[in-house]
């Protein structure tokens, strides 16, 4: 997908299980803030909510909104 930071995005899916607090964000649109390292190899996306939660995805657990 190639996501920048500021883009907006929407939580789309979720491939792990997850807190209820993190769940709860599923179909809600954020801001790309930035990038992390995670699992050693892959790259997950941290998004930023309008209440300032923040919390990261894989890219595919996110849809580019326009």
């Amino acid at each position: 997908m190639g996501l920048e930071i500021g883009q907006k995005v929407k939580v789309s899916r979720l491939r792990d299980r997850v807190s209820k607090d993190v769940a709860a964000y599923l179909g809600k649109p954020g801001v790309v803030s930035q990038f992390k390292l995670v699992d050693g190899s892959g790259i997950g996306v941290v998004v930023e909510f309008d209440d300032s939660y923040a919390t990261w995805f894989f890219e595919d657990e996110l849809s580019l909104l326009e």
